[in-house]
């Protein structure tokens, strides 16, 4: 029954941030014309607010895809790549690590024959299936909830998440450029 507590804390406290996120209108501001002037307006500042801001969006759904192109449109697909990888990595560990320490490892504890295959597999080879989840899911926050909770061990957490990220940031980098290049965006 505890897992099932630690489980309905981290849905309250996801919801309660959410909600204060909507309610108080910052999400209105949440936009690619606000995070590429941020990064524009205030060079390191503007860098450690993005890195922040991503880590916050991660918690509440905000798709990366935009921090992504708000940086190559600021400042190129090299240094803005580099800085939504720096960015990325420093989010997606925030996220493991506030939800491994509100809710452990509760996702073993349950009951669940379908949970315990997953589980088993990550087990067997734990580095590879998170730079495989990485490659194919990038930043998505569900999958980070998922990992914190799964009880993988955080250097395999860690490894796996600068391991798999680059060739997807690099590929939307690409894209990105491109399209701003061609829309004659930023």
């Amino acid at each position: 029954m505890r897992q099932y507590a630690r489980l309905l804390l981290i849905g309250l406290f996801l919801g309660v941030l959410f909600a204060v996120f909507q309610l108080s209108g910052l999400r209105q501001h949440f936009s690619l014309e606000f995070l590429q002037h941020l990064l524009l307006a205030h060079r390191l500042g503007g860098l450690l607010l993005f890195i922040l801001l991503f880590a916050l969006g991660n918690l509440i759904q905000l798709p990366g895809w935009i921090f992504l192109a708000a940086a190559v449109l600021a400042f190129g697909k090299t240094w803005g790549g580099l800085a939504t990888y720096l960015a990325a990595c420093l989010s997606c560990l925030t996220t493991f690590g506030l939800i491994r320490w509100m809710g452990g490892n509760a996702l073993r504890q349950l009951d669940n024959r379908l949970a315990r295959h997953i589980l088993s597999r990550l087990d067997a080879h734990p580095l590879g299936s998170v730079i495989l989840l990485r490659l194919l899911f990038q930043t998505v926050p569900p999958l980070n909830y998922a990992l914190a909770l799964s009880g993988v061990r955080w250097r395999h957490y860690l490894l796996g998440t600068l391991l798999g990220l680059p060739l997807p940031i690099t590929l939307y980098c690409l894209l990105f450029d491109y399209l701003g290049k061609t829309l004659q965006i930023g």
